[in-house]
């Protein structure tokens, strides 16, 4: 028998491939609400953020969707995909941010640092676009994209600039536009502005080391906002792929007696009986107009077809 390669897995792909097993095996049934993430971390011994990952995967691939305020449900199953989507390839849009943090906040330093006047004034430029564009209720991706660029470009040194481009980049992925979707609002933008008026004061005053500490700050601030509940966000510029899905209330479905088993070795394993008892009680779903009467309940819209990722 030939020795084969042993494949890593990130983190967020073993959560996904194990909550995926026990929905297509009909632990948790199409129409059903899942566990809270709060519940579904402990049960699996991971971290929320790590679980939101993997969350989003399964929403790329159309296993579950998100409703604001009510909570996560299982889609019904494609009918013959054309082809899967691969998310293989894909990293972790939380972890892309750690590893901008790391990269960007001695990016900053070295810009304030040797930056020329032209180039504080490119920077400044796509900061000024940013504010145009959300004032304008466009998203201003573009320029925040350049912006972060044009602080690279003030350090002299390219590879930093494709370092801090191929990062940036990342974000483009099915993973990071959709966990972005929940939180693409006007509000977030307004404060992502903040954030980086700060940075763009460090580079104007030359101040290396406010420099790294503002962007450390940017980046710490977008973390916190990615790790929080999914249920409770509304996107502004998404709003219409949200509006044209619906779930079918299937009734209150004890999934909380469901078993989950962490994987080794990098999910830990822990005791989660006590937690599973504590939760064991039907979840209920907050009733809205969508969910009060089963009569007239809106037939559930099966997700796009998948697609492979884009390259």
């Amino acid at each position: 028998m030939p020795i084969e390669a042993i494949e890593p897995q990130r983190l967020y792909r073993q959560i996904s491939d194990q909550l995926r097993k026990l929905i297509v095996e009909g632990e948790f049934p199409v129409g059903s609400r899942l566990p809270s993430e709060r519940d579904l971390s402990v049960q699996l011994g991971v971290s929320r953020p790590s679980l939101r990952e993997a969350l989003i995967a399964l929403e790329v691939e159309g296993y579950i969707e998100v409703h604001m305020g009510s909570g996560i449900y299982v889609c019904p199953p494609s009918p013959a995909p054309e082809g899967e989507i691969d998310l293989s390839t894909e990293e972790g849009p939380l972890e892309l941010i750690r590893a901008r943090a790391m990269l960007e906040g001695e990016v900053a330093y070295a810009a304030a640092k040797n930056a020329k006047k032209a180039q504080i004034d490119a920077i400044e430029e796509a900061f000024q676009q940013m504010i145009e564009h959300t004032s304008a209720g466009t998203n201003p991706l573009e320029a925040d994209r350049l912006f972060h660029i044009r602080v690279a470009e003030a350090t002299g040194n390219s590879v930093l600039v494709g370092l801090v481009t191929q990062l940036f980049d990342a974000r483009l992925g099915p993973l990071f536009n959709r966990l972005h979707s929940h939180f693409d609002t006007i509000e977030v933008w307004n404060d992502a502005i903040e954030e980086h008026s700060r940075v763009m004061k460090a580079l104007r005053a030359r101040d290396p080391e406010m420099a790294r500490a503002a962007m450390r700050r940017h980046m710490d601030i977008a973390f916190k906002r990615y790790s929080a509940s999914l249920v409770g966000q509304a996107g502004l510029f998404s709003k219409k792929v949200v509006a044209e899905k619906t779930v079918k209330a299937a009734g209150a479905v004890n999934v909380a007696k469901t078993k989950i088993v962490a994987k080794k070795p990098a999910v830990k394993e822990r005791a989660v009986k006590a937690a599973v008892k504590k939760s064991a009680k039907p979840a209920t779903v907050k009733k809205t107009a969508a969910l009060k009467a089963p009569a007239k309940r809106a037939p559930v819209a099966a997700p796009p077809k998948r697609r492979s990722a884009r390259a």
